[in-house]
């Protein structure tokens, strides 16, 4: 059997051998430490996006009170009247009157009149004495999705297709008798990250005014019958007069693929 020898001393062809070798060793992982650098400078910000929080897109238009109470009516602007200078003449049933050429109008500068607007009642309409509490009602008006980033962009359909932003139109009214201050609404919604949605203050309404919104978001789950929730006022901070018509919910069918 055949035992190495250790002991051999170490020639200069051998360590020069070795140095080599270890050389190429060391610039391989600069090398290597690189191209994972490279790597994940690329594609692991695309793999963390993918797993970020959903975003939503929301769009409002507010709905005053179709109740008549005040118009503004504005005022007439002044008339402006240009007098003439034209020879006077007599005439009588005897004679035939002279008929003479006007003269040329001297010109008269004008001043437009003020204009002025004002506020009136109209017809009986008196002012509206508030009391009581007021009362939020939802209302889901069509689900969809959104074609674009932008919530004017909703197409109402049962049925989401794949790589498309789910969407819903729904609608907040104070029906209740006294003025709602500063509220906020919630949104569950299927998501792969958050499930639940909670808005920015919304403005105040007057009894029967109301606010028409598009909500869409990203990163959804597909499946059928998903289900969309709103709830108006959700953390109770505006006393109402009814709150169990404060939700609404309505499903739809998300493509995956």
């Amino acid at each position: 059997m055949y035992y190495m020898n250790t002991d051999q001393p170490m020639t200069p062809e051998r360590q020069a051998a070795i140095n080599g070798l270890a050389v190429v060793g060391f610039i391989a992982l600069v090398i290597a430490g690189i191209w994972l650098a490279i790597y994940s400078t690329r594609f692991v910000p695309t793999v963390v996006n993918r797993i970020g929080s959903a975003a939503v897109y929301l769009g409002s238009v507010f709905i005053p009170s179709d109740e008549p109470t005040l118009s503004v009516v504005p005022n007439p602007t002044a008339s402006t009247t240009i007098s003439f200078d034209n020879d006077s003449s007599t005439t009588s049933t005897s004679t035939i009157p002279k008929i003479t050429a006007p003269t040329k109008p001297k010109p008269v500068a004008t001043t437009p009149g003020e204009k002025t607007s004002g506020t009136y009642l109209i017809g009986n309409a008196t002012a509206q004495t508030l009391n009581g509490q007021p009362d939020f009602i939802v209302n889901i008006t069509a689900v969809g999705y959104l074609a674009t980033t932008s919530a004017e962009s909703f197409i109402a359909s049962s049925t989401v297709p794949s790589g498309s932003r789910p969407a819903v139109k729904f609608t907040i009214k104070n029906i209740g008798t006294n003025v709602a201050g500063q509220w906020r609404f919630s949104a569950s919604i299927p998501t792969s990250s958050a499930y639940l949605y909670y808005s920015p203050l919304q403005q105040s309404l007057n009894p029967n005014d109301s606010i028409d919104y598009t909500l869409g978001f990203d990163q959804a789950i597909a499946g059928s019958n998903k289900m969309i929730t709103i709830t108006a006022n959700f953390d109770r901070t505006i006393g109402e007069s009814n709150t169990n018509n404060n939700s609404a919910s309505a499903q739809l069918t998300i493509l995956g693929g």
